[in-house]
């Protein structure tokens, strides 16, 4: 998954211009250990690019023009990268990420948060996602509602 030099390769999925070029501006100047290797600008896209860059790590928004970040990830039967959820959620939308055990970040979000969210995520392990994804989803049906 990653090199000799511990180099997170990482994709940014979001439909807002101007986050995807935050985002990447934070990763360049505080996160060393992370490599941006593409961008897209919707679920669609955003597929396509997984499958052709094959990255690491992806900062994925949850509402996009085109779908919702689990629209893409339902899209693999095995997901071999790491995923940082994002997005401008109420409180109890973000109660119920971190009863999942998944990362998130609320939107605006901080160098310093962002830094920390990649630290977590990578120490996570990949063999529960599938379990934290299905008890995320559940935690979100259940706050709508």
């Amino acid at each position: 998954m990653t090199n000799d030099l511990h180099t997170y390769r990482a994709l940014i999925i979001d439909d807002e211009a101007h986050m995807r070029d935050t985002l990447g501006k934070f990763l360049k100047r505080y996160c060393p250990e992370v490599m941006l290797v593409g961008e897209a600008s919707g679920v669609k896209r955003g597929i396509k690019a997984i499958l052709e860059i094959h990255p690491d790590l992806i900062l994925l928004d949850i509402n996009m023009d085109d779908g919702t970040g689990f629209d893409l990830l339902h899209a693999f039967k095995d997901i071999d990268f790491r995923v940082i959820f994002i997005s401008a959620f109420d409180k109890n939308s973000i109660l119920a990420f971190n009863l999942s055990g998944l990362v998130y970040l609320a939107k605006p979000i901080s160098p310093t948060e962002l830094s920390e969210a990649i630290k977590r995520v990578m120490l996570t392990d990949m063999k529960d996602f599938a379990i934290q994804l299905e008890a995320l989803e559940g935690n979100l049906r259940k706050v709508d509602n």
